[in-house]
């Protein structure tokens, strides 16, 4: 099994990039492009379980593309972690193209494409084990990302939109600096030979530069604000899908570099402690002064984000595992609650808290996915958020 699924590592990468490609070719309003988009993202799920299956027992795949050596190929590896996101992140993906091709956002003709090289971009990020194209894959997510923005975003808000672009080119720009001071500094961007290589410190202030890139992709305080604006103006489905995956691949590139690099240094881990409990304390006050429900649940994600950073920070098994789970839970329960608040803003026109009162009786099935994704937030058992935080104190 292992033999047969290193050569597909590369496959689950390539595959939506390229039928993505191929997608744009495809004549306007074709049904075609919506059957593709959906078979590519369902295969790519049953791809992502496969490799969760294969190294749920610990096993590491590994993969060099094509006869390159060592340092100069792109290097592919999976384990654990990298596969049970890769699922989830899937399972986010096919449900919210889905949602597009329900409410007619995936109507115009590159908006099938901007999701599958988004994908594609997001299995590229988690499978990769080098810096340096690890830069690459994000930059291949943001692309199709600007335009999922400026096509699906709300007509009479485009500052969010410009606002998101900026940030992100901005943050790239620091990332890609960081990488390059490392790659100066120890010859090689390689993770597996930086592993520990934080004791010196001239590489731990390299790399603490790309978490710092990558703390303002993941909306960590002081630098969150953008999130709530650019999110709010983006459409439904775009909003579950980015949050579902471009603040969590952030994430999980700060507890790749925080285990590998820094091996859970004490130091640099107080550091993002601090940080993770002020950006939890600060989305859960913030969420108190909103009056509508899409952008009091992005700021409810801020707050979240903090959770999951407890979980590196802390750097025990019990923490670090908390950590992970809390990251899955969040990835579902928020994509859910965002297409709920999306589904509710088209039907009723407003998504604003005095406008929609009385959803119990008109929307019941509605209301009960939305007070089980709610109370799952919350932290309520027997629900999934309670398992999370409950590991997480313990944990502490």
């Amino acid at each position: 099994m292992i033999g047969i699924m290193e050569p597909l590592l590369p496959m689950l990468v390539a595959a939506p990039l390229l039928i993505g490609g191929v997608l744009l070719a495809v004549p306007r309003q074709h049904l075609l492009r919506h059957i593709l988009g959906a078979g590519t993202l369902a295969a790519m799920l049953v791809g992502a379980i496969a490799l969760v299956i294969v190294t749920s027992d610990g096993t590491v795949l590994a993969h060099q593309i094509a006869l390159w050596p060592g340092g100069v190929s792109i290097p592919f590896v999976a384990d654990a972690f990298s596969s049970l996101i890769l699922a989830v992140a899937a399972i986010m993906g096919a449900v919210s193209f889905q949602y597009m091709i329900a409410s007619g956002e995936a109507r115009s003709p590159s908006i099938t494409s901007f999701v599958l090289i988004l994908m594609g971009g997001v299995a590229g990020a988690l499978l990769t084990a080098d810096l340096f194209n690890l830069f690459v894959f994000i930059e291949v997510m943001l692309l199709p990302s600007y335009g999922l923005l400026v096509i699906l975003s709300r007509r009479a808000d485009m500052g969010g939109s410009r606002l998101y672009v900026t940030v992100n080119l901005l943050a790239s720009t620091l990332f890609l600096a960081g990488v390059g001071l490392i790659y100066a500094v120890e010859g090689t961007v390689n993770l597996a030979e930086l592993a520990g290589a934080a004791d010196e410190p001239a590489t731990a202030i390299a790399a603490a530069v790309c978490l710092a890139a990558i703390a303002v992709k993941a909306a960590l305080f002081p630098v969150h604000g953008w999130l709530g604006r650019a999110y709010a103006a983006a459409s439904p489905a775009v909003a579950a899908l980015f949050s579902g995956l471009h603040t969590k691949i952030a994430i999980y590139i700060v507890y790749r570099i925080s285990s590998v690099v820094f091996e859970g240094d004490g130091t640099w881990m107080l550091a993002i402690l601090v940080l993770a409990a002020a950006t939890l304390v600060v989305g859960a006050f913030a969420a108190l002064g909103e009056g509508e429900l899409r952008p009091l649940l992005v700021f409810q994600m801020i707050s979240g984000i903090g959770f999951i950073l407890v979980g590196v920070a802390l750097f025990t098994p019990l923490g670090l595992a908390a950590g992970v789970v809390y990251m899955v839970h969040h990835m579902i329960v928020m994509g859910c609650l965002l297409l709920i608040a999306g589904a509710i803003e088209q039907t009723y026109g407003s998504g604003k808290l005095d406008r929609i009162a009385g959803l119990r009786t008109r929307e019941p099935l509605l209301t009960a996915a939305f007070v089980v994704g709610a109370l799952s937030l919350a932290g309520l058992p027997p629900f999934s958020g309670f398992v999370a935080k409950f590991a997480l104190v313990l944990a502490s």
